[in-house]
C-alpha cells in the first residue's frame, strides 16, 4: 500500500506545473477562499492533516476534479443515449409510414399495365420499373425498352426518340398514342417532375382506347382522302362524282379541262356534262339496273373526238365515275386486229403447213400448205374437228406412220398439250416421204402443229457427207497446210502439206498430239517463244477467240504467213503458206512504191509552189476587176459588165482554190496554228449558211438547223469552223436534189460538240467512202457543180487540227450523214498531243 502511495505521489509530483495552471487548478482554487493569505492557510491546514505537502494536495484535488467530470460525462451520454434512442425509434416509425405510404401508390400506379421510365438530374442510366411484358418479350432486360425500334414501328420510333430527347434536354412534355409492331394501342405520356424526366408508358383501354383508336382512324382516313384527293387531281383522266340527284358534287382537273370549264363551281353551276345526252341515260341506266357501268365511248375534248372507257359505280348514295383515254389501245386493238390477219395471210404464203388448234383441241386455224399437205377435204377442216378426228382421218386414208399401238402414239403426242416447250420429231410416210412435225404449246393454251416435207433436206445431208470426203481429198491436195486442233489442245486433222511444210512424221501425227508436243518437234525450224505462247493460248483459250494473223520468218529462210482462226465447235484451225517468193517480190514492190511516194510528194510540193505563185497575179486581177467595177471609173457597157462579173467569178473561184491549197500545205507542213477563242454554235452556223443562201434559192433547197438547248460554245478556231461547216454544207447542196433539205444539227455530249450534216442526195459508195477526204478525189455523179476536190480535205485537216475526228455514213440512194465531233477542252487535246 506504501508502494502505491508513493506511485501516487510521484505521479501527482509531476503533475504539480499542471495543476497549477490547469482548470481543475482553477477550479480548486475557486473553492478556497478569494484572499490568498486564507488560501494558504487552508492550504496549510490540509497539509498538516492529510500529512501531504502542496504539491501532493494540488495532484490529489486534480484526480478529484477529473473523477467528477467522469461522472458528469456519463450521466450527460445516458441521457444522450436515451434521447437517440427516442429520435430513432420515432425515425423508424416515419420510415415505416412511409413505406407504407409507397406500397400504396405503387399499387394505385400499378394497378393496371404500364411501364415508368425516369432520369435522374445529371444521370444518363434511366430507372425503369412496371410491366415491361407489355412490350417486350418474357426475360427481356428491362433497359430494352429505350430500344423503341424493337418493338416500334420505324416511324412511331423515331417520333419517341426525338421526344424522348426533347424531354431530357429541355423540358418539353409529350403525350402521344403508338401502336406497336404486335398491334396494341398505347399511350406514352412524358413530363419533367422534381428534377428527373419522368415517361410513362401505358396500354389504353376502354373509353380511352376506343377514343386513340378511333383518333388513328380518323387520321388513317384523313390521309388517305387526302392521298385520294391527291391522285385524283394529279391523274390525267376526268374523274367525278355525283350525288343522289345526279348533281356534280366533285371534280379533278382532268374534267375541268375535259369539259372546258372556268373551275370545278363553273361546271357545277352550268352543268357542263362530259357524255353526251344519249351515253349518260344509257349510264344512269346500267348505274340503276347493276350499280355500275361500263362501256368505251367517244367523247370530243379539245375540239377532238378521242375514245375513252368509261367506268361507273354507286358509291352510298350518290355515284363515281372515271374516263380513261382509249384511243391508243383502241388503236393498237384494231392494229393487232389487222396484224392477227395479215400474219393468217402471211402463214398461208408459207411452204410449211402450219395447224393452230386451241385449248379444247380444235383446230382453230390451218393454212394452205397443210391443206395440200394432207390432202384434207376444206369443208372437215373448216368445221373444226377436234385433233384426235384428224389424226383418226389420216390414218384411216394410210398417210400416218405405221404404228404398232396407234393409241399410245397418239397419247404421246398430244403430251405437247401439257408441255412447256417445243418437241420435234420425224415423219417417215408411206408414201416414201419425210415429215419434219414440231409441236409447240401455245401462250394461251392449244399447241400449233407445223409440218416440213425433209425429204429433200435428207438427201442433201447423204450428199453433204458425200462432200465432206471430197472435201478431205481436196485439203488433203491444197499446198497450203493446215491442222485442226481441237479445244483439248490435240491435233484433230491436218494435211499432208502441214506434215511436209514443218517436217513432222504423218504416223506422230496420227497419234494426236497435244499442241505443246507440236511445238517441240517444230522448233528446229522456228523457236520464238512469244510466237508459240501466242498460238498455244489461241488453241487452248475459251474467252477472247478471234482471228490472228502469222507471219513466221525461219531459219532455213523460208517465210511462211499463217493464220489462227477458232472455228465454231471449239476447235482451232491452223494454215501455213510458204509466201518466200511472194515475200521477195513485196520488197521490190515496197520499194518501188516508196518511190513512187517520193514523186507524188514531189508532185503536191510543185502544186503548193504555184498555188503560193498564183495568188499575187490573182490577187492583181481581182483588184483591177473591182477597179474596173466602181462607177467612178466610168460606165461599163452591159456586154462589158457581163464579161466583168465572169472574171470577177472566175478569179474568185481559182482564189478560194489557191487558199484551199495553201492552207493544205500549211497543215501537211504543220506549221498551222489556230487561232483559239470561244466558238459560238449557232452564230457559226447562221456564219457559214449565209455563203450558201443564193444556191439553196437557186435550187429550190430547204435549211433544216436544229441546236441542242445546252450546246452553248466551246473552244476553238471560229474561222475554221465556219469554213469546215461552210464545205459540209456546201458539198450536200451539190449532191442534193433540187425541192429537197439539207438538215445541220449541233449537240453537246460529255467531252465534245458534235455537228450533223445531212442530206438525201445518191449516196457514197462503198468503195469511195474511204476516198472521199483525199485530195483533188472530185466526184461529179449526182451533183450540179463540179469542184476541184479539196473541200472535204480540208474538213477532215481542220477538225483533225482541233483533235476532233469524222466520221461519213453514207447508203446509196439515201443520201449521207457526215459527222464532225470537236472536243470541247483544247487544253487537254494540246497536252495529249504533247
Amino acid at each position: 500500500m506504501s508502494g502505491v502511495i508513493v506511485s501516487m505521489r510521484r505521479t501527482l509530483l509531476s503533475c504539480t506545473s499542471l495543476a497549477r495552471n490547469s482548470l481543475l487548478g482553477g477550479a480548486l482554487a475557486a473553492l478556497l477562499p478569494a484572499e490568498p493569505a486564507e488560501a494558504a492557510d487552508i492550504v496549510d491546514t490540509l497539509s498538516i492533516l492529510l500529512d501531504y505537502n502542496r504539491q501532493e494536495l494540488a495532484g490529489l484535488a486534480t484526480a478529484l476534479a477529473l473523477l467528477g467530470f467522469t461522472v458528469v460525462a456519463a450521466i450527460m451520454l445516458m441521457r444522450t443515449r436515451v434521447r437517440t434512442a427516442k429520435n430513432e425509434a420515432a425515425l423508424r416509425a416515419r420510415i415505416r409510414e412511409l413505406q407504407l405510404q409507397t406500397d400504396r401508390f405503387g399499387a394505385m400506379l400499378f394497378a393496371e399495365p404500364q411501364v415508368l421510365i425516369s432520369w435522374p438530374a445529371g444521370d444518363d442510366r434511366a430507372q425503369i420499373s412496371g410491366d415491361v411484358s407489355m412490350v417486350l418479350p418474357r426475360d427481356s432486360s428491362p433497359q430494352r425498352v429505350l430500344a423503341f425500334g424493337t418493338w416500334l414501328p420505324p416511324e412511331p420510333a423515331l417520333q419517341m426518340d426525338h421526344a424522348v430527347d426533347a424531354l431530357r434536354d429541355r423540358g418539353d412534355g409529350f403525350q402521344v398514342t403508338l401502336t406497336t409492331a404486335n398491334g396494341h394501342t398505347l399511350e406514352a405520356l412524358g413530363r419533367a417532375i422534381g428534377g428527373q424526366a419522368i415517361v410513362r408508358i401505358r396500354e389504353l383501354s376502354g373509353l380511352r382506347r376506343d377514343l386513340a383508336e378511333t383518333n388513328l382512324r380518323y387520321k388513317a382516313l384523313s390521309d388517305e382522302t387526302e392521298m385520294l384527293r391527291g391522285f385524283a387531281a394529279a391523274a390525267p383522266w376526268p374523274i367525278w362524282a355525283k350525288g343522289e340527284n345526279g348533281a356534280l358534287t366533285f371534280a379533278n382537273p382532268a374534267y375541268v379541262r375535259a369539259t372546258e370549264a372556268n373551275s370545278v363551281t363553273d361546271a357545277r353551276e352550268r352543268k357542263l356534262e362530259l357524255l353526251d345526252s344519249a351515253d349518260r341515260t344509257a349510264m344512269e341506266r346500267g348505274l340503276k339496273d347493276a350499280a355500275s357501268f361500263s362501256s368505251r365511248l367517244p367523247i370530243v375534248t379539245g375540239g377532238e373526238r378521242r375514245i375513252y372507257d368509261v367506268r361507273a359505280v354507286n358509291v352510298g348514295s350518290g355515284s363515281v365515275g372515271v374516263a380513261i383515254d382509249a384511243s391508243e389501245a383502241d388503236a393498237l386493238s384494231a392494229a393487232l386486229v389487222r396484224m392477227a390477219e395479215a400474219h393468217r395471210r402471211t402463214l398461208d404464203q408459207l411452204s410449211s403447213g402450219v395447224a393452230v388448234f386451241d385449248g379444247q383441241r380444235r383446230l382453230a386455224f390451218y393454212n394452205d400448205s397443210y391443206r395440200r399437205l394432207w390432202d384434207l377435204d376444206r369443208t372437215f377442216l373448216d368445221a373444226n374437228p377436234d385433233d384426235s378426228s384428224v389424226l383418226d382421218k389420216l390414218r384411216a386414208a394410210r398417210k400416218l406412220p405405221e404404228q404398232p399401238d396407234f393409241r399410245a402414239w397418239k397419247v404421246k403426242l398430244h403430251e405437247a398439250y401439257r408441255a412447256v416447250e417445243a418437241a420435234k420429231d420425224t415423219w417417215y410416210l408411206p408414201d416414201g416421204r419425210a415429215l419434219s412435225v414440231v409441236t409447240s404449246p401455245n401462250p394461251e393454251g392449244g399447241v400449233t402443229y407445223l409440218f416440213d416435207d425433209v425429204t429433200a433436206s435428207l438427201e442433201l445431208a447423204r450428199r453433204f457427207d458425200g462432200m465432206i470426203r471430197v472435201q478431205r481429198e481436196t485439203l488433203d491436195s491444197l499446198a497450203e497446210g493446215v491442222a485442226v486442233f481441237g479445244s483439248n489442245g490435240r491435233a484433230q486433222l491436218f494435211n499432208p502439206a502441214y506434215v511436209r511444210m514443218w517436217k513432222l512424221s504423218h504416223d506422230a501425227m496420227r497419234e494426236e498430239p497435244h499442241i505443246q508436243t507440236v511445238e517441240g518437234w517444230c522448233q528446229q525450224l522456228f523457236d520464238d517463244p512469244t510466237v508459240w505462247r501466242q498460238i498455244r493460248e489461241a488453241i487452248t483459250s475459251i474467252e477472247n477467240r478471234a482471228d490472228v494473223p502469222l507471219k513466221l520468218e525461219r531459219k532455213d529462210g523460208s517465210v511462211l504467213d499463217g493464220m489462227i482462226r477458232p472455228l465454231p465447235d471449239g476447235a482451232t484451225m491452223l494454215t501455213f503458206l510458204d509466201i518466200t517468193d511472194t515475200e521477195n517480190v513485196e520488197r521490190a514492190l515496197r520499194e518501188r512504191n516508196e518511190a513512187l511516194e517520193t514523186a507524188d510528194q514531189m508532185k503536191v510540193d510543185f502544186v503548193h509552189h504555184v498555188s503560193y505563185e498564183l495568188r499575187s497575179p490573182l490577187t492583181t486581177i481581182i483588184g483591177f476587176a473591182h477597179f474596173l467595177s466602181d462607177p467612178s471609173t466610168g460606165p461599163l457597157t452591159p456586154k462589158q459588165a457581163e464579161y466583168l462579173d465572169y472574171v470577177t467569178k472566175s478569179t474568185n473561184a481559182l482564189l478560194a482554190l489557191t487558199n484551199n491549197i495553201l492552207d493544205l500545205a500549211t497543215i501537211d507542213a504543220g506549221a498551222m496554228k489556230l487561232e483559239l477563242g470561244p466558238v459560238d454554235v449557232s452564230k457559226t452556223i447562221e456564219l457559214a449558211a449565209e455563203g450558201l443562201q443564193d444556191r439553196l434559192a437557186t435550187d429550190r433547197i430547204r435549211l433544216k438547223v436544229e441546236i441542242a438547248s445546252d450546246v452553248g460554245s466551246f473552244v476553238g478556231d471560229e474561222k475554221r469552223v465556219v469554213q469546215v461547216l461552210y464545205n459540209l454544207l456546201a458539198n450536200a447542196v451539190d449532191f442534193s436534189p433540187q425541192d429537197s433539205t439539207v438538215g445541220i444539227s449541233a449537240r453537246r455530249t460529255e467531252r465534245s460538240v458534235v455537228f450533223i450534216v445531212t442530206d438525201s442526195g445518191p449516196g457514197i459508195p462503198a468503195d469511195m467512202k474511204d476516198k472521199v477526204f483525199n485530195w483533188f478525189e472530185s466526184r461529179s455523179q449526182g451533183s450540179r457543180h463540179r469542184g476541184a476536190g479539196l473541200g472535204l480535205s480540208l474538213v477532215r485537216s481542220f477538225v483533225e487540227l482541233h483533235g476532233g475526228k469524222v466520221q461519213v455514213d453514207s447508203v446509196v440512194g439515201k443520201g449521207t450523214v457526215v459527222i464532225c465531233d470537236f472536243p470541247t477542252d483544247q487544253a487537254v487535246h494540246r497536252d495529249a498531243a504533247e
